[in-house]
């Protein structure tokens, strides 16, 4: 596309892309895909809704952060507007965010651009894939800022990216890239930093995982995933894909035009979570500082 297009046209749609990253207003055309993917049907919405929010009083397990409408519809659509899936999935949530509150609490949310050579994502959602977002694991260099700060740039992406109503109904597909990663930076995922890592991507998160894709790994792949595997609920296990070197592989699960020219793929509107973070501080209004706020963030400017 960039080749075509050239590059200040193409960094014209980036711009047009980021724009629209936080608008968190309904799409006549996403509510007509809904009842497919997440079995959400305008004429029982509110009754769900409703139901949902009469068994978090009645059961008192937890405490939410919110009990508005458009709060509680991201944890119905994560589990197909099954109400009582749903409540447990908010009871987690709720949980996760109580034990990790180091995670949110006092955390400079722009500070966190220092991590984002970390993370990627491509700006192409599309219904079968969602957002693929990708982990470079080996990009990562420990003497310049701890993992915590790794993992709290994933939360950080989870819980800007979940506003859309487009991803709570699309859901992620995750490509992690093990490519040059060393002993050292395995020595510090630490199984409590796994567990924090796992239950971001969808365990204990309002957000649905549609794949995950392991590719470019080495003999320390056994010691990766040994930290990781315990905490993988059984059910996970049939989205976990290990492809090697072997991008043919990654191919027949995940279309090239989902991804980077990296991957053999053709998808250019992919950027680094460095830049995106850079462009949510750029774009984003007045409700956005409110909500990371009340999550717990600290808004510089």
């Amino acid at each position: 596309m960039k080749g075509k297009m050239g590059s200040t046209m193409y960094e014209h749609y980036l711009e047009i892309a980021f724009e629209a990253e936080l608008n968190t207003r309904e799409d006549p055309e996403l509510l007509e895909m809904a009842p497919e993917i997440c079995n959400e049907h305008l004429d029982t919405r509110d009754a769900a809704i409703t139901e949902l929010r009469r068994m978090i009083f009645d059961r008192g397990e937890c405490e939410p952060l919110r009990t508005d409408d458009e709060y509680l519809l991201r944890f119905l659509r994560a589990r197909d507007f099954i109400i009582p899936r749903a409540h447990k999935l908010l009871v987690r949530y709720s949980a996760f965010r109580e034990q990790c509150s180091h995670l949110y609490q006092d955390v400079d949310l722009w500070g966190l651009i220092k991590a984002g050579e970390a993370y990627e994502g491509c700006m192409y959602d599309r219904p079968d894939v969602g957002r693929l977002s990708i982990m470079r694991f080996g990009k990562w260099d420990p003497s310049e800022y701890p993992v915590e700060d790794l993992v709290r740039l994933g939360v950080v992406m989870f819980e800007i990216g979940i506003r859309q109503p487009k991803l709570q109904v699309f859901g992620g597909t995750v490509v992690v890239d093990l490519e040059g990663l060393s002993l050292r930076q395995v020595s510090a995922l630490t199984p409590t930093i796994a567990y924090q890592i796992v239950n971001i991507m969808g365990v204990s998160t309002p957000s649905k995982l549609n794949a995950c894709h392991i590719i470019n790994y080495n003999w320390l792949l056994n010691t990766f995933f040994y930290v990781f595997k315990k905490f993988i609920p059984q059910r996970a296990w049939d989205k976990i894909h290990f492809h090697g070197n072997d991008l043919k592989s990654l191919h027949k699960h995940l279309d090239p035009a989902c991804l980077p020219p990296r991957y053999g793929g053709t998808c250019r509107s992919h950027v680094s979570a460095r830049k995106w973070l850079q462009k949510i501080k750029k774009y984003r209004d007045e409700n956005f500082d409110k909500e990371m706020k009340q999550l717990g963030f600290v808004i510089k400017e």
